[in-house]
Order: structure tokens, then sequence, then C-alpha cells
């Protein structure tokens, strides 16, 4: 008998432990104790002014009914098509996500600039959320934002540092690069200036660069850097260090400036106020020594008072003998583009290769027009997958590929894009920001 007991009691005590090692703390359980407890409930309160205006009241257990899958009171959001949070998974999810948007402070500034109908960012004053807990609450929401189960490693809160914003600061010159300078200039009210500078690299054989640094000043729609290509007539470059603008104040465009970009090969570039992008170990980008970089920055000032334009580049270098592969530039562009008047138009384009290559990067460019700009696989086994998607023009995401997407021969990838154009008129392929572009950034080595 004595032998039964002990043998009960021995099975009681490891059915204990076992269940306690399995009962852990789903991911949305955390959020809302380790997260919305700590950070929000402070402010959406019963009863407070705060829980009014947005409707939350997240100091309730059923706070995740108040959040998943609910349209926000805020009407700009709710007319741009966002919940406040999408079970829709992945980055599509997130982008249609209000909270991310809202709590996102590493995209403070597109937040304030381009949606400053939204409200103020969350939580708020410069209380941001530490970088842990926002990568926490954005694998849940890639996830699908389940209210059971555990999607996200609660590890990820341990990392405690905070986004501080940043003030426009000139870059320091790489230890081992280039410098480029568009030294301040002006923008008039109400215009649209983009200019072209071409600037002498002073090399004397081709270098690589694996490392490209831009700082801008606010107010940017983008700035590209151009080489030429091999077989332009050296009679056909530009002058060194003269600006030429595309557009002049009446808004005629400059004839001769046009004609110098039917020579440009596409280079680097952002329409992020700073970028610092670095390619992966043994990747580099090849700058043929017998041309410079043509800089092309674009200012929309649509305010009534002169605005100021800077510019820095910086291009590190690696040598030669360090680059496994070459980095080439991806630039596939669709400008048969005519959007009818009052409609929503989806276009389509696809892009094949004749030979294995591996793409490390992709981002899009287009106008205030668009809707939604996906891209998927064409052909091979992951026909159909898609691997970028976005629904901001302004600030498109650069997206990195570790490991590279592998495209054998015949396969190639789709750019799928929806406009939509309210205006009476159609509208076409151009260069101002009120036409229209359809173009897929990025890089790939073979």
């Amino acid at each position: 008998m004595k032998h039964y007991l002990r043998l009960f009691i021995i099975l009681f005590i490891f059915s204990g432990c076992a269940e306690v090692e399995n009962t852990q703390e789903s991911t949305w359980g955390t959020i809302q104790e380790k997260i919305l407890n700590t950070s929000c409930i402070n402010c959406h309160v019963s009863g407070s002014t705060m829980t009014k205006q947005s409707g939350l009241d997240l100091s309730k257990k059923n706070s995740y009914s108040q959040l998943v899958g609910v349209s926000p009171k805020n009407i700009a959001a709710k007319k741009d098509g966002l919940v406040i949070v999408s079970t829709e998974g992945g980055m599509k999810g997130l982008s249609k996500s209000y909270l991310w948007e809202k709590i996102n402070a590493y995209d403070r500034e597109h937040f304030l600039s381009d949606h400053p109908e939204y409200g103020q960012m969350m939580p708020p004053g410069q209380n941001f959320l530490t970088d842990g807990q926002l990568q926490f609450v954005r694998a849940w929401i890639e996830a699908g934002a389940p209210e059971e189960g555990v999607v996200a490693t609660e590890e990820l809160l341990l990392d405690s540092n905070k986004y501080s914003p940043p003030e426009f600061t000139p870059l320091k010159p790489p230890k081992k690069g280039i410098q480029l300078h568009l030294k301040p200039f002006e923008v008039m009210p109400n215009f649209e200036r983009e200019f072209f500078q071409y600037t002498n690299l002073d090399v004397s054989e081709d270098i690589y660069a694996n490392r490209i640094q831009i700082e801008m000043r606010p107010g940017s729609h983008h700035f590209i850097l151009y080489s030429f290509i091999k077989n332009i007539n050296p009679s056909d470059l530009p002058e060194f260090d003269v600006p030429r603008e595309l557009r002049y104040e009446n808004g005629v465009y400059n004839i001769q400036t046009l004609r110098s970009m039917q020579y440009h090969e596409f280079f680097n570039g952002t329409q992020w106020p700073r970028m610092d992008y670095k390619l992966p170990p043994g990747v580099a980008f090849r700058l043929d020594s017998n041309f410079g970089l043509d800089q092309n920055s674009h200012y929309v000032n649509r305010t009534d008072s002169i605005m100021i334009g800077e510019v820095y580049t910086n291009i590190h270098t690696v040598d030669k003998s360090e680059v496994l592969h070459e980095a080439k530039v991806i630039n596939w562009s669709n400008q048969n583009i005519f959007l009818p008047p009052k409609k929503i138009t989806t276009l389509n384009k696809s892009f094949y290769t004749n030979k294995s290559i591996y793409v490390g990067q992709l981002f899009s460019h287009a106008h205030e027009k668009m809707k939604e700009f996906s891209v998927i696989i064409k052909g091979g086994t992951r026909d159909g997958e898609l691997v970028y998607w976005t629904d901001d023009w302004q600030h498109p995401p650069i997206m990195s590929y570790d490991p590279p997407i592998k495209l054998n021969s015949g396969e190639g990838l789709q750019i799928i894009t929806t406009y939509d154009n309210p205006l009476n008129e159609a509208v076409t392929f151009g260069f101002r920001s009120t036409d229209e572009m359809m173009i897929l950034f990025g890089w790939y080595y073979e």
C-alpha cells in the first residue's frame, strides 16, 4: 500500500510540473500585460478623453475585440482602408494596420508629413515603445494577430533601446570612398523642382561600392544617382557641376535635360530622407571610371514659402579582391500608362531572365495615384509567390532578401500596380508627382 501511495505522490508531482511547463502566456496575452498595461492604459482607460476620442478602452479584458479587425474612428485612416489591427498577416497585414502606423516610431517622419490627419503618434510625446516591444507587436501582426497561441518569442522584449528622432545632419566623409554634396538650393513656393548635376568622381580605375548613405533635408520626393551608358558619345555628356533643370519655373520642360536623360543608367537612390544601405559581404556595385555620377534631386514644395533642399551622399568602397559577386542594377519599368478619368485601373508587366540570377533587393517607384504595388514571381516552383507589396507611394519599403531570390532562366517577376485617378482627365506616364510611373528598382548578381 505504501508503494502505491509513493507512486501516486510522484505521479501527482510530475503531472503538476508538466502542466505548469505547458502553460505559456499567449502572444496576445503578453501584449496586453507587458505593453498595453504598461504603456497604454494610463490614457486608454474608462472615461478618459483619449478613450472617448478613439473608442478604445484598453484597460478591459475585451481589448482584443476592440482592436482586431475593427475600423478606426479616425476618418482619414478609415478612408485609406486601414483597420486598427489587420488579420491579413505578412507585410500586407502590417501595412493595413492603423495601430502599426501609430506606434512605429522609426517611420515617424513619414507619419507626420504624409498622414497629419491620422492624429498624434502613440504613446504621445516622445514616450516611444522600446525596439523590443515594437518587434514583438510586429511579429504578432505579421502572424495574423491571433488571440491564442504563441507567435513571437518573449526574448524580443529584452531589447530596451528606443527610437530618438534624428535631425538633418551632414554626413561625415567615409573613411574609404567618396562623398557627394548638393549644396543648399532653393525650391520656389508651390513648385516641384527637379534638376540634375553631373559630378566628377576623380578616379583612375573602376571602383566597387558596398555601402551607400544618403542624407537629405525634408521635402524631397526622391534622390537618384545615375551613371551613363557605355556607348554614349563623349560630346553628349553634361558639364560637371552645372545644375540642369528638368522644368523651368513656368512649368515648361527643358529639352536639353530630357535629351541627356535618355543616356542614363540607374545606379542608386531613395525616396526616404535618409538611407544607409549595406550590401552583403562579398557583394558590391561597380562604378565605371569613365563616368562621374549624375545627381538627380526632386523636391516638392506645396507651401507658400521658399523651401531649402540639400543632399549628402557617401559611397563606401572596398578593394576589388573582396568582391565575390558584382551587384547589377534592376531598373524595370512600364511607361505604357493610361489611367482613365474617375476610374481605378490595374496594370501589370512581366520581366523574365535568360540566365540564373539571385535577387537581393527590390523597391518600387510610383506617384500619388498609386494605391497598391505588388511583385510576384513568374514561373518555376514559386510561381505566383508575393515577394513585394506596398501601398505607400511616397516612402516605399526597400526590401532585402537573405537568402536572395533565385530566378532560373525563363523565370521572372511581374509588377502589378493599381491606381485611382479621381480627376476629370486621363493621367499618363510622366515626371511630375501628378503624372504616374511604374518602376521596380533593386539589384541582383549572377
